[in-house]
């Protein structure tokens, strides 16, 4: 039977999309399939809805039950017991249909009794969300005390009471069910520049070379601007959204000059009165180059600003970096083991590729560890470190000139101040590391003075940090070559004693399951003794990130079927896992339909406690296994998440230069769970 969660909005703004996200996020890493369901849809274009439909993959065609406008009708018309019925019959194949499901309650007239009613038939209990904007400790005591009471007299079962937009952390109220408190975090509520845009209606007069970015800005204030320009910088404020008069020429080129320069960096620029800018003083603004959106409106400076004020940013799948600041609001204040059971959630025994992604990252952030991006200046890399450092997911040291990270950080959007900026070039650790790599290298003839020119290379220099215990491990590739990834690696951190060789796994995430093949990145063609040092690693790998390992030792011959030297090596590959690992589940020589498919294995293989039900796939080759991961990714829709080395003494992972910012994320995440061990 589905579990469900009825949220319940005491007061107006409270942030209930925020925490819906929150609490659908919590669900999706215990269930394998979560729904969502709004009784009143408050909005044709409900972007709440789409976010949570594409994030979780929700198949559902229909998740609302009926327009804001009709149910005003009926309840006009005396319709209440007409439309309780009309919903609880919506909702209930919702209810069939998932594991659990989150019901995000109505705003009818701030009817309480209504939403109470609805989350009794629906069988839900309640989590309360109170707008605890403004509020000192004694009234937020007040405020959780009241919603709690409220809810309750009205006979509902209340699972907890979340206090949002506070005005900092603090201790929760003493309540008989579950208390937090989540701070207000500008970025969240915030609407971008675009978002004001088109409140407005304005013009975009320019927005740099890079619109997406200077159109998504927050805006964090508003600043009208009429007096010289002295008086002006003294009153712009960070992410704040600077209106005046179109004709002042000089406020236009001196605030594009104070964000450009670093002295206050701005949302964008608004000019009134339909007035254009005068061209040469536009050629100079953008000359300066600033990065900042330029919109032009018909209306006064007063007009202007009531409109733009009266509105807040509505949490959609247009703006993934606020719905991350949102998720690392409610995560980093809310103990999500506690709320967890107190819905009575249990993990399944089934692991989902979305139920995978999340658990690397509770697990990182259960147990802190700090990594080195060497390419600290990349733009994936930038706004990868935003999202790990909101979610509390690793602390982060990034590689490269401090002042051009900042730069490209301010201009993303993006707050660094959690991160350690690091230039390898004026470093001081320079000296000892390449005193370090001199000694590790010296029987290859490096000297000091060539040590001290090849560790100020980013690669190398977040090895050494690795190697000497300034970071816990590294992720590197966005921009560099596998090689040059890796062979600092192998030069200076090694590999485990007793492994012959250091390897690769992919987690292929495909939509029922989530698959580990080895390896597909590093060795081209390992001798018998390697291949079964690979499936050994791969197997522990495995292990450590959930899936049990069920080992299938590929090749082009199931059992005895074929002969060749590739089947030989296979067969001696597999006798040699036997012998070291007897527990350990695996079948060699085996074909990959008989080590996949159970129709297939009852034919080939009766018996087999790995055939038709493998986990782990371990290529004769690297032709083979790069070849039939590629294909598999690309082919049946699978996320490939790798290559994730093993073998090596500390974690090193290697990215693709055409990663993601979310591969980064999941890449630092395992690296982060493999530091925890190692």
């Amino acid at each position: 039977m589905a579990r469900i969660v009825y949220l319940v909005e005491l007061g107006p703004d409270s942030g209930k999309s925020a925490v819906a996200l929150g609490l659908s996020e919590l669900l999706s890493r215990k269930v394998p399939g979560i729904g969502v369901f709004r009784p009143v849809n408050p909005a044709s274009d409900d972007v709440l809805l789409e976010l949570l439909r594409s994030r979780y993959s929700i198949a559902d065609e229909r998740l609302f039950g009926v327009s804001q406008a009709e149910a005003s009708a009926m309840l006009a018309q005396g319709r209440a017991e007409e439309l309780v019925g009309q919903l609880v019959e919506r909702f209930r194949p919702v209810a069939h249909q998932h594991d659990a499901v989150v019901v995000i309650g109505t705003d009818i007239d701030d009817d309480l009794a209504f939403n109470v009613r609805l989350a009794n038939e629906f069988g839900a209990v309640v989590v309360a969300v109170v707008n605890g904007s403004g509020a000192d400790e004694s009234t937020l005591d007040s405020m959780a005390r009241q919603a709690y009471h409220a809810l309750t007299d009205l006979d509902a079962t209340v699972a907890a009471v979340v206090l949002n937009r506070a005005p900092g952390p603090g201790p929760a109220p003493k309540l008989p069910v579950p208390c937090f408190v989540i701070p207000e975090v500008p970025t969240v509520g915030a609407p971008t520049v675009a978002e004001v845009a088109a409140q407005l209606g304005a013009n975009v007069v320019t927005a740099g070379t890079d619109p997406g970015t200077a159109l998504g800005r927050d805006v964090l204030d508003y600043v009208v601007g009429a007096a010289h320009v002295p008086a002006l910088l003294t009153h712009l404020t960070p992410g704040c959204l600077l209106i005046t008069p179109g004709d002042r020429n000089d406020l236009l080129v001196a605030a594009g000059a104070a964000h450009a320069s670093g002295l206050v960096p701005l949302a964008g620029i608004v000019l009134t009165l339909g007035i254009a800018p005068d061209p040469a003083a536009l050629e100079l603004f953008e000359r300066l180059n600033p990065g900042l959106a330029v919109l032009s409106v018909p209306t006064a400076s007063y007009d202007t600003i009531e409109s733009s004020t009266r509105m807040q940013h509505r949490l959609g799948p247009a703006n993934p970096r606020k719905v991350e600041a949102a998720l690392g609001a409610f995560e980093s204040n809310v103990d999500t083991s506690e709320l967890a059971d107190v819905l009575e959630l249990t993990a399944s025994a089934r692991v989902t590729p979305l139920m995978f992604e999340y658990d690397l990252i509770d697990r990182a952030r259960a147990d802190r560890r700090r990594l080195v991006l060497p390419e600290g200046t990349e733009e994936r890399i930038i706004r990868a470190a935003d999202i790990l450092i909101r979610r509390g997911v690793a602390d982060l040291t990034l590689l490269g000139d401090p002042a051009v990270i900042r730069a490209k950080a301010r201009d993303l959007s993006v707050e660094m101040g959690a991160a350690e900026l690091v230039d390898p070039v004026t470093s001081p650790l320079r000296e000892r590391f390449a005193a370090t790599y001199r000694d590790l290298r010296a029987h290859k003839g490096v000297t000091l003075d060539l040590a001290y020119d090849v560790v100020r290379d980013v690669s190398y220099f977040g090895t050494l940090m690795v190697q000497l215990g300034h970071a816990d491990g590294m992720v590197s590739g966005a921009t560099h070559t596998t090689a040059a990834t890796i062979r600092p690696a192998f030069e200076i951190i090694k590999t485990v004693p007793g492994l012959s060789v250091a390897s690769s796994v992919f987690f292929m995430l495909l939509p029922d399951r989530v698959l580990v093949y080895g390896d597909c990145a590093v060795n081209p063609d390992p001798d018998a003794a390697e291949l079964a040092d690979i499936a050994l690693s791969s197997a522990d790998t495995a292990a450590r990130f959930g899936v049990t390992p069920r080992v299938a030792m590929l090749s082009y011959s199931t059992g005895t079927s074929g002969s060749g030297a590739d089947v030989t090596k296979v067969a001696e590959a597999t006798a040699i896992v036997r012998s070291r690992r007897p527990d350990l589940p695996v079948e060699g020589p085996i074909q990959y339909d008989a080590a996949i498919d159970p129709a297939v294995a009852a034919t080939k293989l009766p018996g087999s406690a790995v055939a038709g039900q493998a986990t782990v796939f371990v290529f004769p080759d690297l032709n083979t296994g790069n070849n039939t991961y590629k294909a598999v990714q690309r082919s049946a829709g699978a996320v490939a998440v790798g290559p994730v080395m093993q073998g090596l003494n500390k974690p090193v992972n290697d990215l693709s230069r055409g990663a993601t910012v979310k591969d980064i994320v999941n890449t630092v995440a395992i690296t982060a769970i493999q530091a925890q061990s190692s």
